[in-house]
């Protein structure tokens, strides 16, 4: 059995819909192969995949801040990336985060939380879209299973493959 489930296997012709560029990408997003850059600001992502986008930053975009672990769920994420139409979303973080960078992230993390909790999620919960909750939920991940989930993430990273549950997981 194996821990890491490669959602980018599971994009096919799907592909397309991810034109975004790394370097536009929201710092809020957490990392994996998934993620939100300049994207619209219709608020749509999380119509299509609310378990896995929600918006922030400057002018409210659309990020990944829990990547997809089924295909079913990537399958909403596809959604998600194919309603923006600045085609703002890119897969490719598997040749762009590092070892390094995953561990930069994590230790910067209090940022991202200082952020959730800044802000009045509450009063601007558009279109009724449960964003306050997505809010608390992606504060509760980062608290909790996030960490095992990186350091996943981070195996895969360094040994190119998913690790088994007899592997030795790297520390954060």
């Amino acid at each position: 059995m194996t821990l890491y489930f490669a959602p980018e296997a599971a994009l096919g012709k799907d592909r397309d819909a991810f034109r975004g560029r790394w370097e536009d990408r929201l710092w809020l997003n957490v990392p994996g192969p998934f993620y939100g850059g300049e994207t619209d600001t219709c608020r749509t992502g999380r119509i299509s995949a609310p378990r896995h986008v929600l918006y922030g930053g400057e002018y409210l975009t659309e990020y990944v801040y829990r990547q997809p672990r089924t295909p079913a769920e990537v399958a909403l994420l596809v959604e998600a990336a194919d309603c923006d139409p600045f085609l703002g979303y890119g897969c490719d973080g598997d040749v762009r985060w590092t070892p390094e960078t995953v561990r930069e992230w994590w230790r910067d993390r209090d940022r991202i939380t200082h952020y959730l909790s800044g802000q009045d999620w509450d009063g601007i919960d558009w279109a009724e879209q449960g964003v306050a909750a997505a809010v608390r939920d992606y504060a509760s991940y980062i608290a909790g299973d996030l960490a095992a989930d990186l350091r996943i993430y981070l195996y895969r990273l360094e040994e190119g493959r998913s690790p088994t549950s007899d592997d030795r997981l790297p520390g954060l």
